[in-house]
């Protein structure tokens, strides 16, 4: 039976849509509800009755019509939401996009729904990385940032995030609550989109916002070596020519890229997934890096705000290791017992090793770099944060060019770090065997469990909470962590620790995820080493393997 509701919601949306492309398809949707199409109904029903929630990550969905989708009504209501919460006009927002499908249509209604209500609009001149928006937000002082992309997502998705200005070190941080909940309600009061004033006197900003972003991001890389072979891709987002121009600016060579890879393209054909962490994502540059004889294979992923690295004949290194090695790289090139280093609680336990060792304060936060970009008391110099999802913040004993993950200007910290090693006949596999013999091998993984139904994820996380396991593989719970009502000053959320014991320490944490619909795990074992790093490392693997196979038994029940 037809639920006149529905169908009066659906056509309602349908009178206020501005896009030509996503009216037709609800015209024709709604012509097979009407003629009793129970798949089309499904599909009607699925779009109407929820809508996109605007959160700390701001909007993430599947492009097409309706509420619970990614459309230039969604989008424009949130720019309206935006502008209500900036308050009277006169307040200057930053809008940059990438390469996605609608991207660029998005930003510029953004801009236009902005201006519309009073405020003054920069948008960034092209599709381009999601940190040099966070950048130039910072560098012109602006009140706030958007950026319309969906990072790593499939291509049938975008996304919409929200970055706060001002003068403060957090100025191009991510948004964190209660602002979300803020524009989230301001969202709620925009009537139809057709009623909203449109203006068109927004600025495109000209190549020097790139050019101050670069200035910017190169001033972190030390005087050193430059020998090094390269293999680079950018995994068809925006990265690849800003990335070039960087690299080349450093004083280092040309990359030889990934020609299939190199150019922006929404539709990504060349991987399944465009997230290097994907299997299969970097399989075109990896074989590239072999061929060659690289040094170091590097990867950006679409918006270019987070970095993989692979050494040819070792493979890819995780998120960890690569926090690790820059970690201490940094602490190497900056000065001053001021300086701070932070990761999230579902990264690896190594950096607050280094911290101690190093003399630098250490912060653990929720995962997120709207968390990571704030760690730290007032006055202290962020000088690193990461975590273990291949995202990096650097900056230098004058201060950080971004507040937020930045996949450039890691790259070109990785660089430098892996010339200087091979200036000394050595490899970044070899940085990590002497980071092994000084703090111990720590091996980690993780585990994502895609769900059709969010509420199988809630299902899982009480199950867990009522009956915590006594064992993951070979390895005892000693111990358990809930982070639902907060811990040592951290703001409640969603996870589990469980810290694990016997022979070897170890701990695995539970969370769901933040932008797609999974349940994530991730596991951490600490072995001691000798002088044999490659056979402990060997046993390692295989304990963590065995882990990671009960915690997947765990997880989904």
């Amino acid at each position: 039976m037809l639920d006149s509701a529905l169908l009066i919601q659906a056509r309602e949306w349908l009178d206020q849509d501005p896009d030509p492309v996503t009216r037709g398809e609800l015209g024709a949707l709604l012509a097979r509800v009407e003629v009793g199409d129970g798949q089309a109904l499904a599909d009607l029903t699925d779009r109407f009755s929820a809508r996109l929630e605007f959160g700390t990550a701001g909007l993430r969905g599947a492009l097409g019509a309706g509420p619970n989708r990614m459309n230039r009504v969604v989008v424009m209501r949130a720019a309206a939401g935006i502008g209500a919460w900036l308050g009277e006009g006169g307040r200057h927002v930053v809008i940059g996009y990438d390469a996605r499908h609608r991207s660029a249509d998005f930003a510029r209604d953004s801009a236009a729904v902005l201006t519309g209500a009073g405020h003054r609009v920069s948008l960034l001149p092209g599709p381009l990385p999601t940190p040099v928006l966070a950048h130039t937000l910072r560098a012109l002082g602006a009140d706030a940032g958007i950026v319309v992309t969906a990072s790593h997502n499939p291509p049938q998705d975008n996304g919409y995030k929200v970055y706060v200005g001002g003068s403060g070190d957090d100025a191009g941080s991510q948004i964190v609550s209660p602002v979300d909940a803020e524009i989230s309600a301001a969202i709620d009061a925009v009537g139809p989109v057709g009623a909203l004033p449109l203006g068109e006197d927004w600025t495109v900003l000209g190549p020097e916002a790139v050019a101050g972003y670069l200035d910017a991001v190169t001033a972190l890389v030390p005087e050193g070596p430059r020998n090094l072979s390269v293999v680079y891709t950018p995994m068809h987002g925006v990265g690849g020519r800003v990335l070039m121009e960087a690299v080349e600016r450093a004083g280092f060579a040309a990359p030889a890229v990934v020609a299939e890879q190199f150019e922006p393209d929404p539709d990504f054909p060349t991987v399944a997934f465009p997230n290097p962490e994907e299997p299969g994502a970097m399989d075109l540059a990896l074989a590239a890096g072999r061929t060659r004889g690289a040094d170091l294979v590097v990867a950006n992923d679409p918006d270019a705000d987070r970095l993989a690295l692979a050494v040819p004949g070792h493979g890819l290194l995780t998120g960890n290791e690569v926090g690790g090695l820059l970690a201490q790289y940094v602490l190497d090139h900056t000065s001053g017992d001021d300086r701070v280093v932070a990761t999230s609680i579902v990264s690896s336990s190594l950096l607050g090793k280094i911290a101690r060792d190093r003399g630098v304060h250490y912060e653990e936060t929720l995962t997120g770099f709207k968390w990571l970009a704030r760690a730290g008391a007032p006055g202290h110099k962020r000088v690193f944060s990461y975590e273990e999802a291949l995202g990096y913040c650097a900056g230098g004993d004058r201060g950080r060019p971004v507040a937020d993950k930045d996949g450039i200007s890691a790259a070109l910290l990785a660089l430098s770090m892996a010339a200087e090693a091979k200036s000394h006949g050595r490899t970044l596999v070899d940085l990590l065997d002497d980071q092994a013999r000084e703090y111990g091998l720590h091996l980690s993984d993780q585990l994502s469990v895609r769900v059709e139904d969010l509420s199988e994820i809630s299902a899982a996380m009480r199950r867990l909470r009522a009956e915590p396991p006594a064992a993951f593989g070979p390895l005892k719970v000693t111990g358990a962590v809930d982070f639902a009502d907060g811990r040592e000053g951290l703001p409640p959320t969603d996870a589990l620790r469980f810290e694990l014991g016997g022979g070897v320490w170890g701990r695995v944490t539970l969370r769901p995820s933040g932008t797609e619909p999974k349940l994530k795990a991730y596991a951490e074992v600490v072995l001691g080493v000798d002088d044999d790093v490659a056979a402990i490392r060997a046993r390692g693997s295989e304990l963590l393997a065995e882990l990671m196979a009960s915690v997947a038994e765990a997880v989904r029940g």
